[in-house]
């Protein structure tokens, strides 16, 4: 689902090492969702299905994926026009080029403009594309971001440092349990001669979620 963006006004100055204040997620509680999640691997292990060890290596993998995943897709983009066609109009097989399988999940590509920014939020739980990005950022997860970003986005996006111009179109997507967003930001100016390798040490996990813009070095 993608909201309309919301105009009733504009979280710091960000750079790919920065990290954002820690903030409790204050939603633990067992939910529906979270209970069948347990039950029904309870019972797969139960039936000899699969086993607490297997459970365990998945969640390993997982936790390897980084940010940097998105970062070499967006310079990709930047660097080769006829892959950035390809992310935009089949994300899927465009990431299967670069070693990405995200299974059944759909992908859309959000593309930043000068006449539209993007932000993605999940309002029900934390839906995030962790295959290319990673583990989900604490404040991704909190109630608090959930709620604001759908009402307030520039004030929420002028807390992360990020000052949208009032020209410009503010657009919320929120992610859902089959499909998942990456915004591609717009490459600053002056990195017209920069290598594809040095455009990837440019470009962090915020940018590609759309609460900060990609600086120029």
């Amino acid at each position: 689902m993608t909201t309309e963006p919301h105009d009733h006004e504009h979280m710091h100055e960000y750079d790919p090492q920065h990290h954002h204040p820690h903030q409790d997620d204050q939603d633990d509680t067992m939910t529906y969702y979270r209970i069948m999640e347990s039950a029904v691997r309870e019972l797969l292990i139960e039936k000899k299905l699969i086993n607490a060890d297997q459970i365990r290596s998945q969640i390993e993998k997982m936790d390897s994926r980084i940010p940097a995943n998105g970062a070499k897709i967006v310079a990709r983009a930047w660097s080769d026009m006829d892959f950035k066609s390809r992310l935009i109009n089949d994300p899927k097989s465009a990431v299967a080029e670069l070693g990405h399988d995200i299974g059944p999940l759909n992908l859309i590509v959000l593309e930043n403009t000068d006449s539209v920014h993007n932000v993605v939020v999940c309002t029900l739980c934390s839906c995030y594309p962790r295959w290319i990005l990673g583990l989900p950022p604490d404040w991704y997860k909190s109630r608090e971001y959930r709620s604001r970003v759908v009402r307030e986005p520039r004030k929420v996006l002028e807390e992360f440092g990020t000052l949208i111009d009032d020209q410009r179109e503010v657009r919320v997507h929120d992610s859902t349990a089959d499909m998942r967003y990456l915004v591609l930001p717009k490459r600053p100016e002056g990195t017209d001669e920069l290598s594809e390798e040095d455009l990837v040490s440019l470009i962090g996990r915020d940018a590609l979620i759309g609460v900060v813009e990609v600086k120029a070095p």
